[in-house]
């Protein structure tokens, strides 16, 4: 049998998982939203799956989801391709570059970006070298490293480097499936206080997290703490505690199986911001330059800032 969807289905589908409400999807792509619930149930009929678990406080992936997003971003990501260069001839630029990155932009972010900007460009090698902030800002700053991606809302000289906002990912609370805050339309940092709270020990996640938490007054009632990612999903979907992070590092399974809900925030807190940093009033060479004009592209025409 042949499967029949077309490219603005798998945009729709795309927008939804990534802001987890058919109200703010449709919102974003300009449609009503009737259009876009019919659009992912006709979605949900050609592919006789179900996509999304539909809540009061917004929808998920489901575990057929999870897969199928992962094919409907390449075929749209082909598709830009093939629009913004159908007959494209192979790009001159050759040689190689080292491209810092911390943790969470490395593992969650950037290295789809890399394996297509060299497919594109087979005479380039960009070599990622995983930094933490400190070093990122120190060696950009003393011209060590020439172009670096980084979570730039954690810049203690942003004024050094100029910047390019690649994508800016909302921060939720996760709970696991059935927690008492699971259902709620939106939570308070008040709300969440009573729980045991996790804290990742990761890109300087802790000093955000305690940051908010100390603007807003409020202290959580105990810390646990862990520098492990997946740690963190299987201690909230065992129940052990909740945690506030940013959709861009959210699964909605622990490693066996385990279901993780997240719930939308009613407090102000800032978005985790991935960008383009480099040194002020320094001439990116002609590899690097590349690579940030991809970027600024490609991600763009993807859902990012």
């Amino acid at each position: 049998m042949t499967i029949r969807f077309t490219l603005r289905q798998l945009q729709y589908f795309v927008t939804v998982a990534r802001t987890g409400q058919i109200s703010s999807a449709a919102a974003e792509s300009n449609v009503t939203q009737s259009t876009m619930t019919a659009a992912i149930a006709e979605l949900e009929k050609a592919l006789d799956t179900l996509l999304f678990e539909r809540a009061r406080t917004g929808v998920t992936l489901t575990y057929h989801g999870h897969l199928f997003l992962q094919h409907a971003t390449a075929v749209l990501e082909a598709a830009a391709d093939a629009a913004r260069h159908p007959f494209r001839e192979r790009s001159g630029v050759a040689g190689t570059i080292e491209l810092a990155a911390s943790y969470t932009v490395l593992g969650y972010f950037l290295l789809p970006h890399i394996a297509k900007f060299q497919k594109q460009n087979p005479g380039v090698r960009v070599i990622p070298v995983e930094r933490d902030r400190s070093q990122i800002e120190s060696t950009v700053g003393t011209g060590e490293t020439e172009l670096a991606v980084a979570l730039i809302s954690n810049l203690i000289e942003p004024k050094r480097f100029h910047r390019h906002a690649l994508a800016r990912s909302r921060r939720q609370l996760w709970v696991a499936d059935g927690h008492p805050l699971a259902d709620t339309p939106q939570v308070s940092l008040q709300d969440v206080a009573p729980f045991p709270y996790i804290l990742p020990m990761v890109d300087e996640g802790e000093l955000s997290a305690l940051r908010y938490w100390s603007d807003a007054g409020i202290k959580p009632s105990c810390l646990l703490r862990t520098s492990s990612m997946e740690a963190v999903r299987e201690m909230v979907a065992l129940g052990l505690g909740v945690t506030i992070l940013s959709d861009m590092v959210f699964r909605p399974w622990s490693l066996d199986g385990r279901r993780i809900r997240t719930v939308p925030l009613a407090s102000p807190i800032p978005p985790m911001e991935v960008g383009l940093i480099w040194l002020k009033g320094r001439k990116l060479d002609p590899i690097a330059d590349a690579f940030r004009k991809y970027l600024e592209v490609s991600v763009r025409q993807h859902g990012g800032a």
